[in-house]
């Protein structure tokens, strides 16, 4: 063979290799075959009993998943199955089927809690809220349950933008987010084995400060700013603030500063006329 045809074939096999890595054949990739198992498998169902019309790979925020639909018995079923893992992200099942919860380990760790969600609130509501995998003990619904206890709030005065597993600094987490009608925004983290309540912040973007009229009148002073913010974390007192400061923002008096109490850490940012929390972060301090 000659050294020009010799090269016209490598190159001809290094567009094969690409085209093979570029789909279902990427290193790490659980493959078409297997995303199908995991969705039988949850669903409760055998390959004779359905037929599948569509499985493909996609990706959303750089998240490689397959996308499995199937019918059995004249009723449809979608799956999203993570890529790499295997987990079940999302699932639409028909209405009344209950999908297994598979509690019982098995080598590649690829059964997921697909339980339909069944929260209504908001009328916005995102319906990512059946993430999760076989390691993780609370489910969305849960974690959200989790959220709104710690807010104060109830499932009817919001609206949940997302309820989504992840991993952070090595354990998984549910990103909860949801805001209220006054569109105060609240993200939450909480521990998907504990439901501990790892990390939390929230925005209050729709108050309505009061007028002030000339001068700086009607503003609050510094040490009621500072109660206002150890109102949030019983049991801190003054002491526990650090780095307290008088700012700006766009002309506006605001107070910012940090609590430092328990093994938490507090940020907070408090309108000096209206008294509102514009701004609080809460995270542990040993993260």
């Amino acid at each position: 063979m000659t050294r020009k045809k010799l090269m016209i074939s490598a190159a001809a096999l290094s567009l094969l290799v690409l085209a093979g890595c570029s789909k279902d054949g990427m290193a790490g990739y659980i493959g078409t075959t297997e995303a199908k198992n995991v969705a039988l498998e949850n669903a409760g169902l055998t390959a004779s009993q359905v037929k599948f019309t569509d499985v493909e790979l996609d990706d959303k925020n750089g998240t490689y998943y397959y996308q499995v639909e199937f019918t059995a018995d004249g009723k449809e079923y979608e799956y999203d199955i993570d890529a790499l893992t295997g987990a079940v992200i999302e699932s639409k099942l028909p209405a009344g089927v209950q999908a297994q919860q598979n509690t019982a380990t098995s080598d590649d760790d690829t059964a997921g809690n697909t339980t339909p969600d069944t929260n209504t609130a908001g009328s916005n509501t995102n319906n990512n809220t059946n993430t999760g995998t076989a390691s993780a003990a609370l489910t969305a619904d849960q974690a959200k349950d989790k959220a709104l206890a710690h807010a104060g709030l109830k499932a009817d005065q919001v609206t949940f933008v997302k309820s989504k597993l992840d991993w952070d600094d090595g354990r998984q987490v549910y990103d909860v987010e949801f805001y209220t009608s006054d569109y105060k925004e609240y993200d939450y983290e909480i521990d998907a084995s504990t439901g501990e309540v790892v990390s939390y912040d929230f925005d209050a973007e729709g108050y309505a400060p009061p007028a002030t009229g000339n001068g700086q009148s009607g503003t609050i002073t510094a040490d009621q700013a500072k109660e206002k913010a150890l109102a949030q974390v019983p049991g801190a007192t003054v002491s526990d603030i650090r780095e307290f400061e008088t700012d700006y923002d766009d002309g506006r008096l605001q107070y910012e500063g940090k609590i430092f109490y328990d093994g938490m850490e507090y940020e907070f940012e408090i309108d000096g006329y209206s008294g509102a929390i514009r701004n609080w972060e809460a995270e542990s301090m040993f993260d």
